[in-house]
């Protein structure tokens, strides 16, 4: 289970910076598939307009929040 969290959050983490580059630039690696929350999520809820790069951003940091969070959880081996 903690895999498939950290494998969330690695994706998140790469569709946040992935729109984020989108909006401030052009991204033209994989920007159909890393742009889903770029232009469906952000034009979508009113409270996003304009404010789609900060939104993107936190996007990212909420990928790496969820890997890093499920990374503390795996227990240690003892030396």
């Amino acid at each position: 289970m903690r895999l498939v969290v950290q494998g969330l959050g690695t994706f998140l983490f790469f569709v946040g910076v992935s729109g984020a580059i989108d909006h401030l630039w052009y991204q033209p690696l994989f920007g159909i598939f890393l742009n889903w929350f770029n232009r469906l999520v952000v034009p979508s809820l009113p409270v996003l307009h304009g404010h789609a790069l900060l939104a993107n951003l936190g996007l990212a940091v909420v990928g790496v929040v969820l890997v890093l969070w499920t990374e503390s959880l795996r227990p240690r081996a003892e030396h």
